[in-house]
């Protein structure tokens, strides 16, 4: 089997879960599809930039699927030029495409169906929470839908918040990104010690939890926070820490390559992620930075927003509350800095559940099993 994997960014850092498709899936046997690329070609794949041949419009994709309706057409109406992804597809011959994410799925609709290639999406978070607020895009994923071979989730909550908005396929699953539960594992872990790993963006607010993290350091003279990650929000939360005279309580690393998250985390007892949903909409699908943390041994501190609480499941290898619930997160930080055995015993259990349901070796197993069932 051979997989053309279509994504916005080529090899983006942060898309670990994609990358990893690219290189491992079908033993490797893949090509590339994508927007923009951001580091060349560093796996060595037949690639294609779509960009300014296929492009993502949705009011024209509705109007091109309503003319086959109406006319009862197999074949779609020429539009924009798109000679040099038909002959990279066409050379290529996979089998599938799989797009990585929702709009990747809608733009390449109509040449899948024009060159016979099963498709099949994979949402993961945005795709299918802020994009349903647009009416174009949920009319677009109502209209091509029909046409995919099938549909993925990182979790039951993505396809539950599709599903209510009329937007379902008979073949769907839930596939979590996973993780790979022989690089992230346990260490010896330094007492007192909190890790924040993402974008500091909105829906992961990471100002709120940094303030709840420096009400518990007030009455605790060892914890320390470690912030990996960089965004907007960024010197709003270096302004926060500055404010409460704990520049020494907290370390701002910006990004870092996974083999130092993997490290930290290693070393870390204690996850924080105060996870909402943003105001255009927006929400996770599954942190993979949770699933991560789960395999390292860590205890997870979160909210009870979209996908977490099928991975952290509450007094067992974490603890929840409600989105913006900043005093009830203050409380849960404090109850396992002042309890390290319990936050002990719930690493222990997430590394447990992180090798049962998110080993990736086993869910990219899965992956490769139903595409070749559905296709």
């Amino acid at each position: 089997m051979k997989a053309c994997i279509a994504t916005g960014t080529y090899h983006a850092p942060g898309e670990t879960f994609v990358n990893r498709h690219i290189s491992d899936l079908f033993g490797g046997n893949t090509c590339v599809l994508f927007n923009t690329a951001k580091a060349g070609n560093p796996l060595d794949k037949q690639i294609m930039s779509r960009r300014n041949e296929v492009e993502v419009t949705f009011k024209k994709l509705v109007q091109t699927f309503e003319y086959m309706s109406r006319y009862g057409s197999t074949s779609l109406p020429r539009g924009r030029a798109h000679t040099r992804v038909e002959t990279f597809l066409t050379e290529q011959k996979p089998d599938l495409i799989l797009a990585e994410f929702g709009p990747e799925a809608v733009a390449l609709t109509p040449l899948a169906c024009e060159l016979g290639i099963p498709l099949f999406s994979y949402f993961r978070g945005y795709d299918a929470s802020k994009s349903l607020q647009s009416p174009s895009k949920l009319r677009a994923y109502r209209k091509c839908i029909p046409y995919w071979s099938g549909v993925f989730a990182v979790s039951q909550f993505l396809l539950d918040n599709l599903a209510a908005h009329d937007i379902a396929h008979p073949r769907s699953m839930v596939i979590p990104s996973g993780v790979n539960t022989d690089v992230f594992q346990p260490a010896e872990k330094i007492p007192s010690s909190f890790l924040f790993v993402g974008r500091l963006i909105e829906k992961k607010a990471p100002d709120l939890m940094l303030r709840a993290f420096l009400e518990v350091a007030k009455s605790s003279d060892r914890a320390h926070l470690t912030v990996v990650g960089e965004g907007p929000l960024d010197d709003t939360c270096r302004t926060l820490t500055s404010a409460a005279g704990m520049d020494n309580r907290v370390t701002f690393t910006g990004a870092l390559p996974h083999e130092k998250v993997c490290e930290l985390m290693a070393r870390t007892p204690i996850l924080l992620q105060h996870s909402v949903t943003a105001k255009n909409g927006n929400t996770e699908g599954l942190p993979t930075s949770i699933q991560e943390a789960m395999a390292s041994g860590m205890a997870v501190i979160s909210t009870r927003h979209a996908g977490i609480p099928e991975a952290v499941i509450e007094g067992e290898n974490g603890l929840l509350v409600a989105e913006h619930d900043e005093d009830g997160f203050h409380a849960a930080i404090s109850e396992l800095a002042n309890d390290p055995d319990k936050a002990a015993r719930m690493g222990t259990e997430g590394r447990k559940r992180a090798c049962e349901y998110y080993d990736n070796r086993r869910l990219l197993g899965d992956l490769e099993q139903t595409l070749a069932q559905w296709r």
